[in-house]
């Protein structure tokens, strides 16, 4: 009789224990999956800076600016991509005038995905206008060299 108890006890403690070392796997993992999350804007910078890596250039047609946003269309082996950028987070590298913006530009985009792509990047840049960047580049590199 007393072995069958003892083996009861037994068995609940582990299922106990079992239970407690499940939620506190589960907790921890909650913790660190919410830490290691990426914000939007880290992914998008991300993103842009994989297709400067990796991406082709192309020709593309800036048809509208409607506030940070740019809209644009290029050709990509006979289909005519349409696509759109914000540059709300690349503001440093647009000139004052966003009007000579409207025209001819580079673009770059992801081979295996056309319609994944960029006018504009923090190194890089399609814009037909290059002094702007030019200027933060340079302002941005005597800042690293006085540090």
């Amino acid at each position: 009789m007393q072995n069958v108890l003892s083996f009861a006890i037994t068995k609940e403690i582990i299922l106990v224990v079992a239970g407690v070392l499940v939620l506190v796997g589960a907790i921890l993992g909650y913790r660190s999956w919410r830490l290691s999350r990426i914000t939007p804007e880290e992914r998008e910078r991300r993103r842009r800076a994989a297709l400067v890596l990796t991406g082709k250039m192309g020709d593309a047609t800036i048809t509208e600016m409607r506030g940070d946003l740019v809209f644009y269309s290029y050709d990509v082996r006979g289909v005519e991509y349409i696509a759109s950028q914000d540059l709300s987070l690349l503001k440093d590298y647009l000139p004052t005038d966003l009007s000579v913006l409207i025209g001819s530009v580079s673009v770059r985009y992801d081979p295996k995905n056309p319609a994944n792509s960029i006018v504009l990047a923090e190194d890089w840049t399609g814009l037909r206008v290059h002094g702007k960047l030019e200027e933060v580049k340079s302002q941005r590199s005597k800042v690293k060299t006085q540090k």
